[in-house]
């Protein structure tokens, strides 16, 4: 017995020793990614509490205000693809929310929606913003509505695409790279062990137009969630996801105009949700895009930020005509 206890601590030691000599991705260095991640356009806004926030202030300074809120795991630079199509319009703000991008880990820990409420409405008074239209996609969605919530008098719009906040299906299958986040345990070995590969796999199972998945891309997503203390920050938010969505019985509160987008074929949040929130939002205005994933404003960039313009550019938002929901081209 003696025997073949040690043979079976010897195999998973050899077994453990592969797995990091094969998976083993230090964090990234700081300058560096700065240096690769940021633009002109970038400054960092000390929020207080140790954050300096990333934030791209951009397009037409006069134009009416438009700030736009990624994804888990993700950064700003998912929405560049909007800022380049709409950017002779509107002023342009993105930001990289805690535990994300070059913003970096929230150093007390926190990341329930009164932390990331409380930085983005901080971010945007220090840069003197306080009327505008607020965007989020995934997880950015549901701050956007929880922010929505806290301060209705600053919003002139609200835009939901493929936000999270509906009850989960539990048929639903999520990336691996989600399903790992949420595994006790093995989550650990996700502030060390995170293979480019996982990025890549995880990313072509959330989108349908699988083109804009291109090596630039894999790489952005691998070397952001490697920036100092974002691993660690994704499995203290998957830890809080509990109180996340505690507000959700309040959405229907909402009253400032708002449009809802979605990708049919999404498989994080499916397109169910978007029946949820349009049940939910008075006078809501509600597109699902047939062939598109989560990510319409790069899965459909033309017809998404066309979709938008039109939205915030009607004189009754809530009123205004649904576009067609024929097939999408990217």
């Amino acid at each position: 017995m003696k025997r073949i206890l040690k043979w079976t601590f010897g195999l998973l030691l050899v077994a453990l020793l592969g797995l990091f000599a094969f998976g083993y991705t230090p964090d990234t260095d700081t300058a560096a990614m700065r240096a690769k991640y940021t633009s002109p356009a970038s400054q960092f806004v000390d929020v207080g509490g140790g954050v300096k926030m990333h934030v791209r202030d951009e397009g037409k300074r006069d134009g009416p205000v438009l700030v736009l809120l990624h994804g888990s795991n993700a950064s700003l630079h998912t929405w560049e693809p909007w800022v380049e199509r709409l950017k002779s319009k509107y002023r342009i703000i993105s930001l990289d929310q805690i535990g994300h991008g070059l913003t970096g880990p929230n150093p007390t820990g926190q990341y329930d929606n009164l932390a990331f409420v409380g930085t983005l409405n901080t971010a945007l008074a220090k840069i003197g913003v306080s009327s505008f239209a607020l965007a989020g996609n995934s997880m950015g969605g549901w701050v956007a509505w929880e922010y929505a919530l806290a301060y209705p008098d600053k919003l002139t719009h609200l835009i939901l695409i493929d936000a999270a906040g509906p009850p989960d299906d539990p048929n639903k299958k999520l990336p691996i790279g989600f399903r790992l986040a949420r595994m006790p345990g093995v989550s650990k070995l996700a502030q060390v062990i995170t293979p480019r590969s996982l990025f890549e796999k995880s990313l072509r199972g959330s989108v349908s137009n699988q083109a804009i998945v291109t090596p630039e891309m894999v790489d952005r997503y691998w070397e952001l969630n490697r920036y100092p203390g974002n691993r660690g920050a994704t499995l203290a938010r998957f830890a809080q996801f509990a109180g996340r969505n505690r507000n959700a019985d309040q959405v229907s509160q909402i009253a400032v105009p708002t449009l809802i987008l979605w990708g049919a074929e999404d498989k994080l949040i499916l397109a169910s949700g978007a029946d949820w929130f349009a049940a939910r939002i008075p006078g809501s205005v509600k597109i699902v895009y047939p062939g598109i994933g989560h990510i319409p404003m790069e899965e459909a960039p033309d017809r998404s930020a066309a979709d938008l313009d039109a939205f915030l550019s009607s004189p009754f938002p809530s009123a205004a005509k649904q576009p067609s929901i024929a097939p999408v081209k990217p």
